[in-house]
């Protein structure tokens, strides 16, 4: 084997500084497309490994065939350019997924994907690892990545000083890699352990000028997430909220006089989530209300307070009826109650005072589809507004939350659903209590309503 020479872009030297000689123990190098990730990850398993004999490092993924067909190839390049031969400096199991060196170090490929019959990934709690590589992080759950990366630092660490690194590859996305790195980059509050390497297709010396052509073809959210690394476009077709008009909700302020008011309330179920109560003038959230680990009898009094306070009729309050919420609903006469999966309202044509037709029935597969469609289109057409002084943590998360909303197996049901909300904690993390208290202010246009009500919105 040749003597071992690495040949770094400045962006990849820069991230390999950071992985030897920082406090660092994950690394996101993220943005763009095609900016050298894999071969950068893949050279340092491979001079680690070489480096230190009888260590042990895990390349993962959430799919092994996918890594098989992608990462794997990127490593055996890596592996060729240095000359390293497969049968004489390494040998790969292929059945149990191990490449072993003559030193005794392996890299092990990892398999990150969900399984029904472990959902905690107890699998991974034998694992024993001194760094590891996750491929496509974005793509992965976040507790699988909070197991995997508590298995490094298991094998040998001690012995060389090496730190429980864990490094993460992926494109932008609107998930916890999003919140957990992007962002918080961005707003300079990456904690000590953690560090965020943007990188984009013009940092790679070594990319091919067609691609630059192809992605220039590219339609507008496509082009900005994989030429120019913008971590605010989602390209998803599923998803209900523009994100123009996302943001643009956070400075309209549309015309609330003379309009109804209305109370939202999303109730925490069993002191785990946060209790919101959101307060309304026509389309205008002017208000929001959280509370973690309270009681329902301090929701009720909350409730009260805040409706008399601002002149709400019961009439015009809904509360979320899952789970304990449905003892404030009982409690609290004259209020609605909302159930996610109830039926959604049918068939009837919502007109306004002059007659024409409000919105068009659809064929949606509960109450919870049907709100959440409601506001997106309210949303994408900028008739909805949040005040500015309601606090930026509560703004983005709820801004956080309606990203993450999308249609569920648009092409296997002729029904409308939206994505399981335990699959949405999956990717941020937390429950989207937000999000559902906003959706919920379309329980009112959803349900049938007289001219009247038309009248005075």
């Amino acid at each position: 084997m040749k003597e071992y020479k690495l040949g770094l872009t400045p962006k990849q030297a820069e991230a390999w500084c950071i992985m030897q000689d920082s406090p660092v123990t994950e690394l996101g190098y993220g943005g763009a497309a095609r900016r050298g990730k894999s071969w950068l990850y893949m050279e340092f398993v491979t001079y680690m490994s070489l480096t230190y004999p009888d260590t042990r490092w895990g390349v993962a993924r959430k799919e092994l065939k996918n890594l098989r067909k992608t990462t794997l190839v990127t490593l055996f390049k890596v592996f060729a350019h240095h000359g390293i031969e497969e049968g004489k400096d390494f040998h790969y199991n292929r059945k149990d997924e191990i490449i072993t060196f003559k030193n005794n170090s392996q890299i092990l490929l990892v398999d990150l994907g969900p399984q029904p019959s472990d959902p905690l990934y107890l699998n991974l709690g034998g694992l024993e690892i001194t760094g590891g590589v996750i491929e496509e992080s974005n793509e992965v759950n976040i507790v699988a990545i909070q197991i995997f990366h508590s298995r490094c630092g298991n094998w040998n660490n001690q012995k060389y000083g090496i730190k429980p690194i864990l490094l993460h590859s992926f494109n932008p996305d609107k998930g916890h890699v999003y919140h957990r790195f992007y962002k918080a980059w961005k707003q300079n509050r990456l904690p000590p352990n953690r560090a965020f390497i943007p990188a984009l297709p013009i940092d790679n010396p070594y990319l091919d000028p067609a691609w630059f052509e192809m992605i220039k073809s590219a339609d507008k959210v496509t082009k900005e997430r994989l030429l120019y690394g913008n971590f605010e476009y989602d390209d998803d077709p599923t998803r209900l909220y523009d994100t123009d008009a996302l943001n643009d909700m956070l400075y309209a302020k549309p015309d609330s006089t003379g309009v109804n008011k209305y109370m939202t309330v999303d109730v925490a179920r069993f002191g785990k989530d946060s209790t919101v109560i959101m307060l309304w003038r026509g389309f205008y959230l002017y208000r929001v209300i959280v509370k973690k680990k309270q009681g329902t009898d301090e929701t009720e009094a909350l409730i009260n307070f805040w409706a008399l306070r601002e002149g709400i009729p019961r009439s015009h309050i809904v509360i979320d009826e899952d789970g304990i919420g449905g003892g404030v609903v009982d409690h609290l006469k004259g209020t609605n109650g909302f159930l996610n999966n109830g039926a959604a309202f049918k068939t009837k044509i919502l007109r306004d005072a002059h007659g024409n037709p409000i919105h068009q029935p659809q064929n949606f597969g509960n109450l919870k589809a049907q709100c959440y469609h409601l506001s997106s289109q309210d949303v994408n057409d900028r008739k909805v507004g949040i005040a500015e002084d309601i606090p930026e943590e509560i703004k983005e998360r709820l801004i956080e939350d309606l990203e993450q909303i999308k249609d569920a197996d648009v092409d296997k049901d002729k029904k409308i659903y939206i994505i399981p909300k335990e699959k949405i904690k999956e990717i941020l993390g937390r429950s989207t209590d937000e999000g559902d208290a906003f959706m919920m202010r379309w329980y009112f246009e959803a349900r049938p309503k007289s001219r009247a009500e038309a009248r005075s919105g």
